[in-house]
């Protein structure tokens, strides 16, 4: 992980008020003790972390560690508080990395930060082997070979690009990039290798006898029927004999060509997978191949427009400019407000307020009570299923008392502070989610802690889920159905177990079509039970929406990024900021063995939180503006390009925060219209017409 991302890590989750001001920061240093490390894998070693004034002496504030993904392990992550650490550090990869060390502040921007350089030199290599190659094979084919490279620590490096060799070229070859070209039968022995630091060569053998082809054709099939840009057709590819039988283990290529219908000379564009699956991304006229044995067969396909596209009506806004507003969360009142409909906002590097808004008429949202907490940041509310309880979230607090505040939501003009859970939580609560009698708040970017608020007044912790992956981190947690999705930063979506939903005639078809939920309910609140992930190698990975699609009953989970290459100069220097990022559509029908399939990314801005209902996904995509997407059928590919985008609503309001600066936070749909935040200018309710609609 590098600086810059550790940076934006704690600016988003470990925000302490302990009443130190700029001119404190500018006499603080930190001294490391040592003050470089050279470690081998799998070593440890004490290093003494102090926070210092200007004259040497302690500083008497506590200060946060951080190591680096599955490479730095630091333990403890937090000083005491006279402002020192003695920390066990581990090393578990080669590479050059840091012990990052920051101060604790309510100006996030005034922290003290410092670092110290750890070098890990990289073991020698000590094999080298074909990942899963064939014995056998047909003249007049081609062969993808991969090699997995091992150093003595077990490590598997992929840094070093092995050479592969043929011992017969006349009958085989090798490309650069593994790819055998089989030309005649017989026999051949292949070969792996790489030279390590000695110049010492290791490598593997293996010996390929090479058939005649029996191939002496290629059928194409496909469904007939109406395509448009973004459905994902299947293509069956057939290699067979002259007298029709087929042959099974022959590979076969695909590829295509594509004329689009613009007319400017382009080529359309889109894509096809080495199983024949084609999706593409223009409208136009498109030739798949499936090639093999020096025989080729070809179909030919018109794609229509996708022609979904709405229009983002603004129907109501309430402005907000004093402060900036965080998450939002809508729901239908209770009791005597059963006919009337209410939302919540928090507020970002503020004073502490939640608004409680009445949004029974979207088009005119008022603020009917505010709720203030000793807290910098209200980053996340939160409501209850039954409308009853609400949560909110604490970052900041001057007495370092953080965490979350329970509150009683049943009549929203009147809310009421129930009760505060803050033990443990020095670090402050970023995220939180309620799921029956529950509170998950996300602790110090660090785990998620369960708390028991069956009696509201009286929270009470049951357990805490956390990684054991070093340099781990997580931001949010979301939960449907017993399951919890946890998104971790580089060790990206987790899928928990804390009480799989149990099986019943109403939720049978919840059950039936979600793979996950059929080998739940080993785990519980008391006793979660990890049953896969999959990480992130970006190291982007902020938040996770799980997603059952109804037009084909395949299970996905969405896994956002958030990413600030360009830094935070929204709030710092009162600049627009200039995020990227996308969502990672997550095939979990096989959960064990998650595999991406499809992303969508709006180019030159950055997603954030996001919403499912049914098959389409609501997105607050920072600068990018609110983004309405079609997630029906199957899904392949970038589904920006598909034309898969129904609608976008950009929120730059002219008195905002940061005039005319849109910086949407976050999207729920609500009944026939959809709420979001905007950082800059409040809350808004917008509807998806018909562009002919309202139209003079």
């Amino acid at each position: 992980m590098n600086k810059l991302k550790l940076n934006i890590l704690y600016a988003f989750l470990l925000l302490v008020n302990i009443n130190l001001t700029a001119s404190d920061n500018d006499s603080l240093y930190f001294q490391f003790e040592p003050d470089s490390v050279n470690l081998e894998i799998g070593d440890s070693i004490k290093i003494k972390v102090s926070l210092l004034k200007k004259d040497g002496s302690l500083s008497k504030n506590q200060f946060l560690l951080t190591g680096e993904w599955r490479s730095v392990e630091v333990k403890p992550w937090i000083s005491n508080s006279d402002g020192i650490a003695n920390v066990q550090l581990k090393v578990f990869k080669p590479g050059s990395f840091n012990l990052n060390a920051s101060s604790i502040t309510d100006d996030r921007f005034k922290r003290v930060r410092g670092n110290l350089s750890i070098f890990v030199p990289a073991p020698p290599i000590e094999k080298v082997g074909f990942i899963d190659p064939p014995s056998t094979a047909y003249e007049k084919t081609r062969i993808k070979f991969l090699a997995k490279v091992l150093d003595k620590a077990g490590v598997s490096r992929n840094d070093i690009k092995p050479t592969f060799e043929s011992s017969n070229n006349s009958i085989a070859s090798f490309d650069d990039f593994g790819n055998l070209s089989i030309k005649q039968r017989g026999r051949v022995q292949l070969s792996v290798s790489i030279s390590n630091q000695r110049n010492k060569v290791i490598f593997s053998e293996i010996n390929l006898r090479i058939f005649r082809n029996p191939v002496r054709k290629i059928e194409l099939s496909m469904n007939e029927g109406s395509y448009r840009t973004g459905d994902v057709i299947t293509f069956n590819a057939l290699a067979k004999t002259a007298s029709g039988k087929e042959i099974t283990d022959v590979p076969i290529e695909f590829s295509f060509t594509g004329e689009a219908n613009y007319g400017i000379g382009l080529p359309a564009s889109g894509v096809v997978t080495p199983n024949g699956k084609f999706v593409a991304e223009n409208p136009g006229e498109y030739t798949i191949y499936a090639t093999s044995s020096g025989y080729t067969s070809s179909l030919t396909v018109k794609i229509k427009p996708r022609n979904i596209q709405k229009r983002a009506e603004l129907i109501g806004h309430g402005l907000i400019t004093d402060v900036f507003t965080s998450d939002l969360w809508v729901w239908q009142g209770v009791d005597e407000f059963s006919d009337r409909d209410f939302a919540v906002t928090g507020t970002w590097e503020a004073n502490g307020e939640a608004y409680f808004w009445e949004v029974t008429d979207p088009s005119n949202l008022v603020i009917i009570d505010t709720v203030t907490v000793d807290a910098r940041t209200v980053n996340d509310v939160k409501v209850s299923a039954d409308g009853r309880i609400g949560v909110i979230t604490r970052e900041g607090a001057s007495s370092r008392k953080n965490g979350v505040v329970i509150l009683d939501v049943s009549d929203p003009y009147n809310v009421k502070i129930l009760s505060e859970f803050n033990d443990g939580l020095t670090g402050g609560v970023h995220n939180a989610f309620i799921y029956e009698n529950h509170v998950f708040a996300v602790n110090n970017g660090r785990k998620y802690d369960i708390i028991n608020i069956s009696d509201p007044t009286k929270p009470w912790r049951v357990n805490s889920y956390e990684l054991n992956t070093p340099g781990h981190s997580i931001h949010d947690v979301w939960i449907e159905n017993g399951i919890a999705y946890s998104s971790n930063w580089s060790d990206g979506v987790h899928v928990v177990d804390i009480g799989g939903l149990q099986f019943s005639e109403e939720n049978r078809y919840t059950i039936m079509n979600n793979p996950i939920l059929q080998s739940a309910g080993k785990g519980s609140v008391r006793s979660p039970v990890l049953m896969t992930s999959k990480h992130d190698t970006t190291g982007r990975n902020h938040a996770a929406f799980p997603f059952l699609s109804e037009s084909t009953g395949s299970f996905y989970v969405i896994a956002g990024d958030e990413h600030f290459p360009f830094g935070l100069g929204e709030i710092q220097n009162k600049e627009p900021a200039n995020p990227r990022g996308g969502y990672h559509f997550l095939n979990m029908n096989d959960y064990k063995n998650p595999v991406e399939e499809a992303i969508y990314q709006v180019p030159e801005a950055g997603s954030h939180n996001l919403w499912v209902q049914g098959d389409t996904l609501y997105t607050a995509f920072y600068q990018g503006g609110l983004r309405v997407v079609d997630i029906s059928g199957e899904l392949l590919g970038d589904l920006y390009k598909q034309g898969r985008e129904i609608a976008f609503y950009l929120s730059n309001h002219p008195e905002g925060r940061i005039p005319n600066a849109t910086m949407v936070w976050g999207p729920q749909p609500y009944k026939s219209y959809i709420f979001f935040a905007d950082m800059n200018s409040g809350l808004y309710a917008v509807k998806l017409v018909n562009f002919e609609d309202n139209e003079d």
